[in-house]
């Protein structure tokens, strides 16, 4: 008898100041993956399958932002501050007491984080990936994953950018590098 690979959910960066229209640095298409996300954060928790908010946070005087993003902040444009509304996951994905929440510091959810380590510790070969945006830290998430050796699924439509066309020439430069890329709803048929 086969045995379904264990899979975990890797929801990337759905905090208020990305998904929000009224957010600081909404990114257009955010908030239109939102239902979509949900639907794999429901087919997670009900198959029991490891689930990894993973965000960003920044501290308020811009000590640790990319090096793209002082000036914003030295300007006093500042976004996902710890105890702010804007750094809270939207409500519909708020995480379980029994979910990861991981912060990443750079693009990646691998890059100084735990999730790596986790993940090996759980025995989990295959990440699904869905948050935004397409070619920061999802791409960045994507190439490091399969890098490390991770099976990869993309959900395309739970997955957002600025821009319909920036999304398309990232999704076929993601599946030209193995990854398997599937919609919502053909993920959860399967």
């Amino acid at each position: 008898m086969s045995r379904e690979p264990l899979q975990a959910l890797i929801i990337i960066d759905m905090q208020n100041d990305f998904v929000l229209p009224d957010g600081a640095v909404c990114v257009a298409g955010a908030a239109a993956t939102v239902p979509r996300i949900s639907r794999l954060l429901s087919h997670f928790r009900q198959h029991k399958r490891p689930v990894f908010h993973v965000i960003r946070e920044y501290r308020a005087d811009g000590s640790d932002v990319d090096g793209f993003r002082k000036e914003s902040f030295a300007s006093g444009k500042t976004f996902v501050v710890p105890g702010t509304s804007g750094c809270e996951i939207v409500e519909p994905l708020q995480p379980t007491a029994d979910e990861y929440r991981l912060v990443k510091p750079r693009f990646s959810a691998f890059m100084q984080t735990p999730l790596d380590m986790l993940l090996r510790r759980l025995a989990i070969p295959e990440l699904v990936v869905c948050g935004t945006q397409y070619p920061n830290c999802i791409r960045a998430t994507v190439l490091d994953a399969v890098s490390l050796d991770y099976q990869v699924t993309l959900v395309t439509d739970a997955t957002s950018a600025q821009t319909t066309e920036i999304a398309a020439a990232n999704i076929v430069d993601i599946a030209n590098i193995g990854v398997t890329c599937l919609t919502t709803e053909h993920f959860v048929s399967e």
